[in-house]
């Protein structure tokens, strides 16, 4: 009997061997090795990749080596920085080529009316984040509306999508000119004790993260701060350790990065449960009859439901959607803050005119939403800070079926990937003046036709929390040019650098100057 036993496990050991071989070698080389013969049938080749890293190492030298120094002046001519690789490759095998993330192949995509078919509703179901996009963001932001797929993505996106509705989103005007009032009176104390020269971004991040606790979760910046601070650790790791994912069981290696990141990962998760938990807690003592009309309110209302087709909203769910939210609801708003006040500092003739606006419109005090609408040229100088200094720099789309895109085949298991700080600082695009801070081409509204500006994505995954971004954005600077003039500070070096978002590497120094004692 026990010899049965045992030949029965030898046996299950054996076939489950078999299995992990057949998938590990599918994945490292039966599947790419199918890509790029199809691709190669379509004249469509790339770098040559290296066993099992690919172009990872290439990769990594260009933008060492593109990043290693300052820029020498303020200039915004900063593809070929961020994105060495992309000028190098393309210029060598043309608009379309594939380099290979590890095993991973992706092909570079830049047509503007095949991108548009990408993505519209007719791929949303067929594409979305690759396994290695998944596995890279696991321990950071899981799988929340951002790196969801299929029918989590469906559902995921229509219990999200309410928060961000219009109605809702004027209920928030009230916390972002209080919180941005906030920030302006420290600005001012500061001035006023003789420090007049200010980090930007650091203030931009405490801003837009008080925000989004406060209209989103109902928590203030003191309960939420450890939160963006663990995330913000959890985003640096995560992006050193995805380029280590392309060797087969990496993920479980106890390496210092595994570490670290699982011990970070562990912490922000038991202090978002704190703030579940209370939540929870003041409906079942009976202190409040719902969970509350944010976001946290509504997700944790979903908890409690069950959806037709056996999809259920667990907590572990609740929790990758809270720190999603806590992520981009405040670093891409922040940064899109940070770039605009750089641009504005270093072109005082703009910063001159859309304070002129501010203060027709506004008549000195905090904007209302109906007055936002109207400030057409602080909107403009939004888009073109959007369109230089793009937060979210690439759009990264996996297939999972055959797709077809004009006259293109996509093989399922192809990436496509979408540079879009390059398209927008195509000139093909965009004119001889593309590398210039010119808010004008934004004054019309024929701009967007045969110009893809795609800042928050486009089609049916386009940002979800778009309009609040905007609106907060367009309050805080408002707000901000009602006070202050400001020019940029002499110690301020540029030098923009990748982190999965663009950010600056030393910051945003500027010297502040109130309009009104």
């Amino acid at each position: 009997m026990a010899s049965v036993v045992l030949l029965g496990l030898v046996v299950v050991l054996v076939v489950s061997l078999i299995r992990v071989g057949y998938v590990t070698i599918s994945c490292y080389w039966l599947t790419p090795r199918r890509i790029k013969k199809f691709m190669e049938k379509q004249g469509i080749t790339g770098p040559k990749p290296r066993f099992i890293v690919g172009n990872l190492v290439d990769v990594a030298a260009l933008v060492a080596s593109a990043t290693s120094k300052d820029m020498d002046s303020i200039h915004h001519d900063i593809v070929g920085r961020l994105l060495p690789h992309y000028v190098l490759w393309s210029k060598q095998f043309g608009k379309r080529f594939i380099f290979w993330n590890g095993s991973e192949p992706r092909m570079c995509l830049t047509e503007t009316e095949k991108i548009k078919e990408l993505l519209s509703s007719k791929c949303v179901s067929i594409s979305g984040k690759s396994w290695l996009q998944q596995q890279g963001t696991k321990h950071f932001i899981g799988r929340g509306l951002l790196m969801a797929n299929g029918d989590d993505w469906y559902h995921q996106r229509h219990i999200v999508a309410p928060a961000f509705m219009a109605d809702k989103l004027k209920n928030h005007v009230g916390y972002m000119v209080e919180c941005t009032k906030q920030m302006l009176q420290s600005l001012r104390s500061k001035v006023e004790s003789g420090e007049t020269e200010v980090e930007i971004s650091e203030c931009m991040s405490q801003l837009t993260g008080d925000i989004i606790s406060r209209t989103e979760f109902d928590s203030s910046y003191e309960k939420g701060k450890r939160i963006f601070h663990l995330l913000n650790s959890l985003q640096r790791l995560c992006a050193q350790s995805t380029r280590h994912l392309c060797f087969p069981g990496s993920r479980f290696f106890p390496s210092k990065y595994n570490r670290e990141i699982k011990s970070l990962k562990m912490e922000v998760e038991k202090l978002l449960m704190e703030i579940i938990q209370r939540r929870k807690d003041c409906v079942e003592i009976g202190r409040s009859s719902s969970y509350g009309n944010d976001l946290l309110g509504m997700l944790l209302a979903e908890t409690q439901k069950k959806r037709a087709g056996g999809f259920s909203f667990t907590l572990q769910m609740l929790m990758d959607e809270c720190k999603t939210f806590f992520f981009a609801g405040h670093d891409t708003t922040a940064l899109l803050l940070t770039w605009t006040i750089m641009l504005l500092a270093t072109n005082p003739e703009w910063q001159d005119k859309v304070r002129a606006e501010v203060l027709q419109v506004c008549n000195g005090e905090a904007p209302t939403i109906d007055q936002l609408s109207k400030l057409s040229l602080l909107n403009m100088v939004i888009n073109e800070s959007l369109r230089l200094y793009p937060p979210a720099s690439l759009l990264p789309r996996m297939a999972f079926e055959d797709i077809k895109l004009g006259d293109l085949h996509i093989p399922k298991g192809l990436s496509l990937w979408i540079p879009v700080l390059a398209i927008h600082h195509s000139e093909e695009l965009w004119g001889k003046d593309v590398h210039e801070f010119n808010p004008e081409r934004f004054s019309g509204k024929s701009f967007a036709p045969g110009r893809h500006f795609i800042p928050f994505a486009a089609g049916p995954r386009n940002c979800v929390g778009q309009s609040f971004a905007l609106m907060e954005s367009k309050i805080i600077l408002a707000m901000l040019l009602s006070q202050f003039s400001f020019t940029i500070s002499k110690n301020y070096r540029h030098a923009p650098i990748m982190v999965l978002t663009l950010k600056p590497k030393h910051g945003v120094q500027i010297c502040l100057k109130p309009l009104n004692p």
